[in-house]
């Protein structure tokens, strides 16, 4: 059981590292901020591996569902689109 909870986490550590990097390096805004939106996302379902259910859903809610819909509006908002 320790050696698959240790596997995921390796996963999911690259796979966010791989999502930011695709975040730095992104071209188009609205793929930056849905990059960023789902490193929130592993981050949150790697505190919830690590027994911390409520920073889990404190980051999945706040972290990846409001910030990324700010950061939609305000896109939308900056380029004309009300």
């Amino acid at each position: 059981m320790n050696t698959l909870l240790l596997g995921m986490s390796l996963v999911l550590a690259v796979a966010m590292i791989v999502v930011a990097l695709v975040a730095i390096s992104g071209r188009r805004l609205s793929i930056v901020i849905l990059s960023g939106g789902l490193v929130s996302l592993i981050a949150s379902v790697l505190f919830l591996l690590l027994a911390a259910p409520d920073v889990a859903m404190t980051e999945a809610a706040i972290g990846s569902g409001l910030t990324t819909f700010l950061f939609f509006f305000v896109l939308g908002r900056v380029r004309g689109n009300k």
